[in-house]
């Protein structure tokens, strides 16, 4: 229902953008993925699980269903304490979210999915995180959603804010 109720609002809010507003300008080279993008916004840390290991699903026909075909890294981290990196994208009013989405990239729009499922895991967080806009750093229990049929791939659970993703910029030194 909820994701319904976002994709209506979606729609509505792209359709009234002006025509101008809108690029279908594609590189020659292709767009890259949001997970390759992440890579260059969000540098990969040792111990942090990076988006390029979440890439590693592909979906397969399964009778008349499509379902995620994980490879073994990722299966390797069901039910194992992980840390992710990412951009909040809360999926409730104010500024503490227990319960949240970890995308890959910024989302630019409120109502609008950054990135596919292998972008986004769902954060259930053990006491409220702070929202803002920079990107974090979160450590939980980590799943691989096998048969979520909310369209999901990932979720951690019993989360912690571990603080920033990128180190604070030095303050500019002032002019002799």
């Amino acid at each position: 229902m909820m994701r319904r109720t976002v994709s209506a609002i979606c729609l509505a809010l792209c359709a009234t953008l002006p025509a101008h507003a809108v690029t279908t300008a594609i590189p020659t080279a292709g767009l890259p993925t949001a997970n390759d993008y992440a890579a260059s916004v969000l540098p990969e840390k040792a111990g942090v699980v990076s988006w390029r290991t979440l890439a590693q699903v592909e979906m397969v026909q399964k009778g008349i269903n499509l379902v995620p075909a994980f490879s073994s890294d990722i299966l390797g981290l069901d039910a194992t304490e992980v840390k992710l990196q990412g951009f909040v994208i809360p999926l409730q009013v104010g500024d503490g979210q227990k319960h949240f989405l970890l995308a890959a990239v910024p989302a630019e729009c409120q109502f609008c999915m950054p990135a596919g499922p292998e972008a986004v895991v769902e954060v259930v967080a053990k006491g409220p995180v702070k929202f803002g806009l920079a990107p974090i750093v979160v450590a939980g229990k980590f799943s691989v959603l096998k048969n979520e049929a909310g369209g999901l791939l990932y979720r951690l659970n019993d989360a912690v804010s571990l603080g920033a993703a990128l180190p604070a910029e030095a303050p500019a030194r002032p002019k002799p």
